[in-house]
C-alpha cells in the first residue's frame, strides 16, 4: 500500500511540476506582450503597441499598433532548427525591420503554458505569450 501511495504521489507531483511539452504546431498563433511578468504602465504600453502572429505556413507578421489599429506590419519567415528538442524559433524578417524583433527569441516552458523572451539592447527582456489582443483599461 505504501509503494502504491508513493508512486501515485510521484505521478501527481510530476503532473503538476513538469513543463509543457511543445511541438511545432503549438507555436502557431497570435502573440501579445505578457503583462503578468512585470505589470506596469510600460507593459500596458507595449501590449497596446506590439504583437505578432506565426502562421502554419511558417510566416511571421510583426505588427506595430496603436490599440486595435495596425500601423505597420513587418513580414518574414520562421524556422525550427532540427537540432533542438523543444521547438526553438529562428525569425527572418524582411528589411527594414523593427528594433523590437529578435532573430533568436528564447522559449520558456512552464507547467501549463509557454512564452518567448526577446532580449533587446534598448528594452531589456520583452515577454510575449500566446493569446489574442484585447482592449485593456490603462
Amino acid at each position: 500500500m505504501c509503494i502504491f501511495l508513493l508512486i501515485a504521489s510521484a505521478l501527481i507531483y510530476s503532473y503538476f511540476t513538469t513543463p509543457i511539452t511543445l511541438e511545432q504546431k503549438d507555436i502557431y498563433g497570435e502573440y501579445v506582450i505578457d503583462r503578468t511578468r512585470f505589470p506596469s504602465y510600460q507593459a500596458d504600453w507595449q501590449f497596446n503597441h506590439f504583437r505578432f502572429e506565426i502562421t502554419n505556413q511558417d510566416s511571421i507578421y510583426f505588427c506595430v499598433t496603436e490599440g486595435n489599429k495596425i500601423l505597420q506590419t513587418y513580414k518574414g519567415t520562421i524556422a525550427f532548427p532540427p537540432a533542438y528538442k523543444k521547438p526553438s524559433l529562428v525569425i527572418n524578417i524582411d528589411e527594414p525591420r523593427h528594433h523590437l524583433i529578435e532573430d533568436y527569441p528564447t522559449l520558456y516552458r512552464e507547467v501549463r503554458n509557454f512564452y518567448y523572451v526577446f532580449n533587446l539592447p534598448k528594452f531589456g527582456n520583452v515577454f510575449f505569450t500566446k493569446g489574442a489582443w484585447e482592449t485593456i483599461d490603462n
